[in-house]
């Protein structure tokens, strides 16, 4: 096949193509490939298969966990202590290093592997036919020009240009984002400018048979397939860094600095004291020490995990351990409609008949909902009209719905499902209806046709025709109308432009329209379809998915703006969009033909005041999630179809649905949402806020105490005093009495106003000015404390039971400082004290631990530290509390203050 165009490098708009046409070009026929010609395509075209990255390995997400410059710092601290021949320094060092890669690793390890159980990417078999026979074979050995057959419940297993259809619908909702499942005719010869949703005479892959038949050519396999396309645009996206990483590497560079300082400044402080060299370098390493929090990596990693674990619970997977607090710095939230804001499942809301409108509550395929009008229940049973519209949409109907162990499912076209279920909701079954008007024939829906009748043997013998279509269809078809009682009257011109504009008011709401008829005929067959009688239409949506407007309503309230994509019409959406909130006044929706002819500037300046796209594809999502992030916004995106996967890695957290989600989605996010609820999303940004809280809130405990520290060994040097720290002292209350009670802070609750504040400004460091100036008053608290209590040491006693007493009023008063880190407030009181029992758990640890150094004679003798006496003790307590005392006196005081100043305010 020497002269065969290759499909994958000509791009043919095979929509374009006439039957014939795409037969001739890829030199194949209806009655299929020879096995042969089959086997030489697939060495050249390759296998039907797309190209997925491979996953990380176990030695790659280790070394990701070492890319931290505090984690770095570290490692370079563990080597000079051990050049200069202090072991016992650098392996306490290396062991922090160890436990925080490990713990890393271990959190996301575990995440890579629940993500490949969720996966599952290929289509496995395929009806072909090859040499006029058809056959079931490996969906990977497909190549261009085989001849496929598909039918109701099959996956699409390659890009076809269709040869023949009988009654063909398509679900292209993973691929396009329409809500409703797309008509296809392979007679059709389209415009090459057709936009893929369009594209009735084409099947892709990734899509679903929703009802009908039919026979298509391959025209497209593996990567050359719009999915491998929007696989290509996925991977050609690099993977950005998150706010959280990027602002703890701002942390490590600032350490960095602070350490270069205090070493410079050892250095001058030792040459103007004549100070020996080995002191000078004892000094220097305390210093080093003293400078880094070596607990801060440990204790990010751990509050991470946690955020993971709870997010787990809420039905949330984190991939990447970074994304749990990026989520807390969201500012826009852009999200596909069809399943994701809405339930995806066609629900039938309102029944027009005889001029009264009834809304039907209950949402989904499950059978439980009341009929009312104007807020009053109805039973459809007292209404004739009512229940006729009822009765024709069951018995007009060849979809089923049945109920599983995993909720409802449905078989055939989910508009006719919905029809289903508002009978049922009525007390009509369709086997009930059947039995007693027995079906003698049908006129299957086309799109030609826009109507599907059934026709029915009437108790008297006469045949009953039951029809359902496209409005105009029906009503140009319809003499009589029906009447509130059941009677029929003739139908006039002007009943006609009311019965349309009555259409065109319901459809102007967002609402899918189907028009309703019957009649006597004389023969079961599409002829006979004269005369009929208007009995009414029903609309029905894709309905809003539960708690998706109160997350809205929260977000708006933290200041984080949703904003909707979705591939369905402008009506539609905007409808959709007024319903749960998303539109604000003064917020618009943007068309996608309009949104086409945006240059990337015009793009940027409309952006912010547009709330919902419609008719988007996966390049346009992708445009929309760059704009907003070259405007300074966090975003996240969430989805579940392949059309959003290209968006979902662009974006700075990309959140897939779990269960209906595509593959290709979920291996492009860093979140997904077992439960596939909107609001589980809501969950995890709240949770993210909380994880920058807590984050916070241990960086400036763990910074105070260690600049606390630094501050005690400069204080100590400048005024000539002995050195009142080791470093295995320092290491001893950075990595254990430091490190419980930052680790206690990571699991503080959430603060009462979290979901009420705005985003916290993207680009705002970590230490800001005012927690700079917070930092430095606590710390030269806690310095002055422990000097204090070390300066009454070396009066009262002899230097050593000073480093002693020094060295536990140090621990003890960053234990009592843990209250004024806990939260902005104060914490006295029993609620807000033992709000956080681990906390309380972390103060008494922290206790018992100093009790065990100077108890425990190993421990003693490796700290350097000797017991101490009960006058001691007491000097010891009072020297410590300081901090707290202080400290919680002052929020007390800002407190009385503010509820002064605004006494609604008051708590």
């Amino acid at each position: 096949m020497t002269g065969a165009p290759d499909p994958i490098e000509t791009a043919a708009p095979w929509h374009a193509l006439s039957v014939d046409e795409a037969l001739d070009r890829l030199e194949s026929a209806p009655s299929g490939l020879g096995v042969r010609e089959a086997r030489a395509r697939l060495r050249r075209f390759g296998p039907n298969a797309l190209e997925t990255a491979p996953p990380a390995s176990a030695w790659r997400i280790l070394l990701d966990q070492l890319r931290s410059v505090v984690v770095l710092l570290l490692a370079v601290a563990a080597a000079v202590a051990w050049a200069v021949g202090d072991p016992l320094d650098a392996a306490a060092i290396g062991g922090v290093v160890v436990i925080n890669t490990g713990l890393g690793f271990l959190t996301e390890i575990r995440a890579r592997r629940a993500m490949e159980a969720l996966l599952r990417l290929e289509v496995a078999h395929a009806t072909v036919v090859r040499e006029g026979r058809a056959q079931q074979i490996d969906a990977r050995d497909l190549v261009p020009g085989d001849v496929i057959r598909v039918e109701a419940g099959d996956a699409v297993p390659a890009d076809a240009r269709l040869l023949t259809s009988v009654e063909l619908r398509v679900n292209e909702a993973a691929l396009t984002g329409e809500s409703v499942p797309a008509d296809k005719q392979a007679a059709a010869v389209l415009d090459v400018a057709v936009p893929l949703a369009d594209r009735r005479n084409m099947l892709y892959k990734s899509t679903t048979v929703g009802a009908g038949s039919a026979t298509a050519v391959v025209v497209a396999t593996g990567m050359a397939t719009e999915v491998g396309r929007i696989g290509r645009l996925v991977g050609g996206i690099a993977e950005e860094r998150t706010p959280l990483e990027v602002r703890l590497d701002a942390l490590g560079r600032r350490l960095v600095g602070v350490a270069l300082v205090l070493g410079a400044l050892v250095a001058a402080l030792g040459a103007v004291q004549g100070m020996p060299l080995g002191r000078l370098i004892e000094t220097g390493i305390a210093l080093a020490i003293a400078a880094v929090p070596e607990g801060l990596p440990v204790v990010a990693t751990v509050t991470l995990a946690v955020g993971v674990r709870r997010m787990a619970a809420r039905h949330a997977l984190v991939r990447r351990l970074p994304s749990v607090e990026t989520l807390g710095s969201v500012t826009r939230i852009c999200t596909d409609k069809t399943g994701t804001l809405t339930a995806g499942e066609m629900t039938v809301t309102t029944v027009w008949v005889a001029d009264r409108e009834f809304r039907i509550s209950g949402v989904g395929y499950a059978p439980d909902g009341v009929f009312s009008e104007d807020g009053v229940t109805v039973r459809p049973a007292t209404v004739p009209a009512l229940e006729l519209a009822l009765r024709i949409g069951a018995l007009a109907n060849r979809a089923d719905v049945a109920r599983t162990g995993a909720g409802w499912t449905v078989r055939g076209d989910p508009t006719e499902a919905a029809l289903l279920v508002a009978a049922r909701k009525a007390g009509l079954d369709r086997e009930a209806l059947r039995a007693a008007l027995p079906e003698t024939g049908e006129v299957p829906f086309s799109s030609e046709r826009q109507l599907m009748a059934t026709f029915h043997r009437a108790a008297d013998g006469g045949t009953v025709a039951y029809v359902k279509g496209a409005p105009a269809r029906i009503v140009a078809l319809c003499e009589r109308r029906i009447e509130p009682g059941g009677e029929e009257r003739p139908l006039d011109t002007g009943d006609r432009e009311a019965l349309l504009a009555r259409n065109r008011k319901l459809a102007a709401q967002g609402l899918r329209v189907l028009a309703l008829a019957c009649g006597r005929v004389r023969e079961p067959r599409g002829a006979a379809l004269r005369g009929l009688t208007f009995v009414g239409f029903v609309g029905m949506i894709d309905p809003p998915a539960p708690g998706v407007a109160e997350t809205i309503r929260v977000f708006r309230a933290a200041g984080i703006r949703t904003i909707m994509l979705t591939g369905d019409q402008q009506l539609t959406a905007e409808a959709i969009a007024r319903e749960l909130g998303v539109l604000a006044p003064g917020e618009e929706v943007l068309d996608g033909s309009e949104f086409e002819r945006l240059s990337d500037p015009e793009l940027a300046a409309r952006v912010q005041r547009v709330g919902a796209f419609s008719r988007v594809g996966p390049e346009a999502k992708l445009r929309i999630v760059s704009a907003y992030q070259r405007d300074g916004e966090i975003v996240a995106m969430l989805g579940d179809g392949v059309n959003d996967a290209a968006a979902l890695k662009k974006a700075d957290v990309g959140v897939a649905m779990g269960r209906r989600g595509t593959d290709v989605a979920k291996e492009a996010a860093d979140v997904v949402l077992r439960d596939d609820r909107f609001r589980t999303i809501g969950a995890a940004v709240e949770e993210g806020r909380v994880i920058f809280d807590n984050i916070r809130k241990f960086v400036f405990y763990l910074f105070s105490c260690n600049l606390a520290e630094v501050l005690v060994l400069l204080g100590a040097g400048a005024a000539g005093l002995p050195l009142p720290l080791t470093p295995l002292q320092i290491l001893w209350l950075n990595l254990v009495t430091d490190t419980f009670p930052a680790l206690a802070l990571a699991l503080e609750p959430a603060e009462p106003d979290l979901m009420r504040r705005p985003p916290r400004d993207p680009q705002k460091a970590i230490l800001s000015a005012g927690f700079a100036r917070a930092v430095l008053f606590y710390a030269v608290l806690i310095a002055g404390a422990s000097l204090g209590a070390f300066l009454w040491g070396l009066a009262a006693t002899d230097p050593f039971r000073a480093i002693t007493i020094g060295f536990m009023t140090l621990a003890l008063a960053q234990a009592s400082h843990l209250g004024n880190a806990r939260s902005p407030g104060h914490v006295i009181g029993l609620r807000r004290a033992t709000s956080n029992p681990y906390a309380l758990g972390a103060v008494v640890l922290v206790v018992l631990l100093q009790l065990l150094a100077v108890g425990f004679a190993p421990l003693a003798q490796v700290l350097d530290v000797v017991p101490l006496r009960a006058r001691e003790w007491l000097i010891i307590t009072a020297f410590a509390l300081l901090p707290a005392i202080v400290g919680q006196g002052l929020k007390l005081g800002v407190a009385f203050n503010r509820r002064r100043a605004h006494p609604s305010d008051a708590q």
